[in-house]
């Protein structure tokens, strides 16, 4: 879903963008280069609040965006901490691949004057809430942007994992683990087992077996509009649920996990000549010719 944005009203004194900035403080490496940083962000921006810790209340000020020091890890934690207040968010990229936070240090004094100027655009991208319903009761939910995974753990052995979609069992996998992505995750840890990409503002979920037992297993992707639901009849000892790779906790037999559409949207800023496909190509190194010898 796209947001446009337009510049302000031209005034004698229009009124500056203000933003939130936001690092884990907890890294000293990350912690000191947006320190170095907030010069450049303060010669466009008026900064309404800091933040250097992912626990912390969202502060609770008039805010048109915020900034993100650090990777797509930051960005996940960013987006969670928010909850149900979602922000556009910019994303610096100070870790390695920077797929959400593709904006490079360097580039900041040119990418901040087109946003002041109103040159970019607001991308809402679906966000799912996940809970654990035990013995008739809610144990927990968790917002989340990327995933929910369970994964078979100690001892290691292979389980069965149910899949409910809107109360019907659709299947039962025989695998190591079980993947249900949104699109933003679907080049995450879906990728990397096999999944396919699918493009940031669908609203679509992906459910995908990690090493599945069998050929007829492939990902499915449907609606986001659907609820799904998992069980495992019989978990081994270390079963666990993970959200945004976070454990939420061991999974029980009777457990069922349902994930369901939110009704928070991440939205993500993003600026002239820098889309998903360029991304996808730069980042992941996606490509579609073959690199021919020369003779």
């Amino acid at each position: 879903m796209l947001c446009g944005m337009t510049a302000p009203a031209s005034s004698k004194s229009p009124r500056r963008l203000r933003a939130i900035l936001l690092v884990d403080g907890s890294r000293q490496a990350l912690a000191d280069q947006a320190a170095n940083l907030r010069s450049i962000i303060e010669r466009h921006l008026d900064v309404a609040a800091s933040l250097d810790n992912f626990h912390d209340p969202f502060p609770e000020v008039d805010a048109d965006l915020v900034v993100v020091f650090g990777g797509d890890g930051s960005i996940l934690r960013a987006a969670r901490q928010m909850g149900f207040t979602q922000l556009p968010v910019l994303g610096v990229n100070l870790g390695r691949l920077g797929f959400l936070a593709e904006i490079q240090p360097e580039d900041l004094d040119e990418i901040l004057p087109q946003i002041v100027a109103g040159q970019y655009r607001v991308v809402k991208h679906l966000m799912f809430e996940c809970s654990v319903h035990r013995s008739g009761h809610e144990e927990s939910r968790t917002l989340g942007l990327n995933e929910a995974v369970v994964l078979a753990g100690p001892s290691f052995s292979m389980v069965e994992i149910q899949l409910f979609v809107d109360d019907h069992l659709a299947t039962t996998y025989s695998c190591d683990g079980l993947i249900v992505s949104t699109p933003v995750g679907s080049t995450a840890y879906n990728l990397a087992a096999g999944g396919p990409i699918m493009e940031k503002s669908l609203q679509t979920l992906v459910v995908s077996p990690i090493c599945p037992h069998t050929l007829t297993n492939r990902p499915v992707i449907d609606s986001a509009d659907h609820v799904y639901e998992l069980a495992v009849p019989k978990p081994n000892e270390g079963t666990t649920l993970l959200v945004d790779g976070k454990p939420i906790g061991q999974v029980l037999a009777d457990d069922r996990i349902r994930i369901e559409r939110s009704s928070a949207e991440f939205q993500l800023i993003e600026v002239r000549g820098r889309g998903y496909y360029r991304t996808l190509r730069e980042k992941l190194g996606w490509g579609g010719r073959l690199k021919l010898k020369e003779s």
